[in-house]
């Protein structure tokens, strides 16, 4: 597989596919959909909650993490993450934009 040449695209073209990352595995949507649901998470509780194994799950919070769309606090020997506000709004923002396209022409192939 070749890599990504992103730098030929724009940078709402990169933060689309970035966020469309996010949504790419079920997992991730899942932990996204338990946070909202509790507003904060202990990282146990997502390996109780989502059924895989702490590593995968680890994994998952370190992509959505990397992406902005969660942050997470170090509290003791634990790490409780939550939903980044700020992001997840500008997140909704950029992919609604994009969602919200409609074809111009009815002639088509």
């Amino acid at each position: 597989m070749g890599i990504t040449k992103s730098e030929k695209f724009t940078e709402q073209q990169n933060q689309i596919a970035n966020f469309a990352k996010a949504f790419g595995h079920p997992a991730r949507v899942a932990i996204l959909q338990h946070l909202f649901k509790i507003n904060t998470c202990i990282c146990g509780d997502l390996v109780e909650e989502i059924g895989l194994a702490q590593p995968t799950i680890s994994q998952h919070l370190k992509e959505l993490k990397n992406l902005g769309l969660i942050k997470g606090n170090i509290e003791g020997t634990k790490v409780c993450y939550c939903i980044h506000n700020e992001n997840w709004t500008k997140m909704k923002l950029v992919m609604h934009e994009f969602l919200d396209q409609d074809i111009l022409t009815t002639e088509c192939c």
